[in-house]
């Protein structure tokens, strides 16, 4: 009979996977990254690895929600709490812990592209992209709305048009960053003018 493996064994091997795995997106590609990449990046069995994911998309799968399930919970807790202000909040959605515009790309966002694209004939990869797509917009729109509603932010453009707006300005870098050349993109340089519109477009006041 074998050995009965605890539940938070299994969350952690799950875990384990799945960063490693990460990892081998990040450096091949998901077009290139194969199950046995993985299996041999995270030192499991092919039957270790199939006893979690079916395939390469459901790994994939579960490597994005992971991440925008984390953004969905960090924004809720934020909401609950009373701010001063919002736009802090909103800076550190679009670019982390400094707030602040830089040169840097998430390196998984190649892969992304990859998986959607090559997927978007594939209905059940397209609903989830929907889905995904979705979570996305929410995760600003509620920040914008929270600030909208306390005064901070101006009402005169609707929240999820300008939701929408940070979503296709991302996903549009991502799509450059994938296939130009550093240089030609100037990141730091387009996001601070993105930024600009943003306050234009929210009425905040320099200080």
């Amino acid at each position: 009979m074998s050995p009965k493996v605890s539940k938070e064994h299994m969350e952690k091997r799950r875990a384990s996977i799945l960063k490693a795995a990460k990892q081998v997106f990040i450096e091949k590609g998901y077009e290139r990254t194969t199950m046995k990449h993985v299996m041999e990046a995270a030192q499991v069995s092919r039957g270790g690895l199939y006893q979690y994911f079916l395939n390469k998309e459901d790994l994939y799968e579960a490597i994005l929600e992971e991440g925008l399930e984390k953004a969905v919970d960090d924004n809720e807790q934020l909401l609950e709490k009373k701010v001063d202000s919002y736009w802090p909040l909103l800076m550190k959605r679009m670019f982390g812990e400094s707030m602040e515009p830089d040169d840097r790309m998430d390196p998984l966002a190649p892969s992304n592209l990859e998986f959607f694209i090559t997927g978007r004939n594939d209905e059940r990869r397209r609903q989830y992209g929907l889905n995904r797509y979705h979570l996305g917009l929410q995760v600003y729109e509620e920040l914008i709305k929270a600030g909208q509603e306390c005064g901070e932010f101006s009402q005169k453009y609707d929240s999820r048009i300008i939701a929408k707006s940070i979503v296709s300005f991302v996903d549009g870098l991502a799509l450059d960053h994938a296939i130009l050349p550093a240089e030609e993109i100037q990141l730091k340089e387009q996001s601070l003018l993105f930024v600009e519109y943003l306050k234009m477009a929210l009425g905040i006041e320099e200080n």
